[in-house]
């Protein structure tokens, strides 16, 4: 897939899916700007890539970092052509009886207003080139109750929501809205759900979880044509018609 000299955002890059992504889009001649909160790790990783790459620390649950971080990334590449929202986290599991209010609501700035952060502060740049593609990390707990993942849950259903809102509004002026949803993911989440022992996820074997590496194929074919029919929907990849279409095989 040819994304020469297109400028890829990417939240939650320092590991995982985010960073699995940097260097396939990149490898794919994307240029490709990480966002974290650990600033180190991306810088590690944008010098791994190259020249096409850079890191910019951010915490997508605050709203004028967000805005700072896309305004340099679209400064310095000469526009966004791809939002990829991928930052997440899950701790802490637990039961609602017991839940620290302020630890539940973190999860839903960073899951759901992290990923609206990132919309609002992308459009502005996609209008002006007449058109981006915004891919946003789903889950089946958006639609799946799990014991102990209430505030995962109710971020995923929400930022589901909000893509298809996005679609509905955006279309028309060239922005392509879709959803991913790849199944469990064999990154450092699976530890913190293993070490939970809360609910069937938490007993899942390592082997069951697909690489990082399938997300991020996934991501760069939704950047194509191919994939339009799913616009303003989610992509399964637990679907294996979308992994054959994907280019995937287990």
């Amino acid at each position: 897939m040819d994304m020469k000299n297109k400028c890829v955002v990417i939240t939650g890059a320092s590991r995982g899916i985010g960073e699995a992504a940097a260097k396939m889009f990149a490898s794919n001649g994307a240029n490709v700007v990480l966002l974290a909160r650990g600033g180190d790790r991306i810088t590690q990783i944008a010098a791994q890539i190259g020249p096409q790459a850079l890191a910019v620390p951010c915490d997508v649950a605050d709203w004028a970092q967000v805005e700072a971080a896309i305004d340099r990334a679209a400064r310095h590449f000469g526009g966004i052509d791809v939002l990829i929202n991928n930052a997440g986290v899950i701790e802490p599991i637990g039961p609602l009886a017991s839940s620290d209010p302020g630890a539940w609501g973190r999860v839903i700035d960073i899951n759901l207003k992290g990923v609206y952060h990132g919309i609002r502060a992308a459009l502005p740049h996609m209008h002006k080139a007449g058109g981006g593609t915004i891919l946003t990390l789903s889950s089946g707990a958006a639609t799946h109750p799990l014991e102990g993942w209430a505030h995962y849950c109710a971020s995923k259903a929400g930022a589901r929501m909000l893509n298809a809102c996005l679609h509905l509004e955006e279309a028309g002026r060239g922005i392509r809205a879709m959803a991913l949803s790849p199944g469990t993911v064999a990154t450092q989440m699976q530890h913190e759900i293993k070490a939970s022992g809360i609910n069937s996820v938490a007993a899942l074997d390592w082997s069951d979880h697909i690489p990082p590496e399938w997300a991020a194929q996934a991501l760069m074919w939704m950047c194509t044509g191919d994939a339009d029919e799913f616009l303003g929907q989610e992509v399964s990849l637990r679907d294996t018609a979308i992994r054959a279409r994907v280019g995937l095989v287990r």
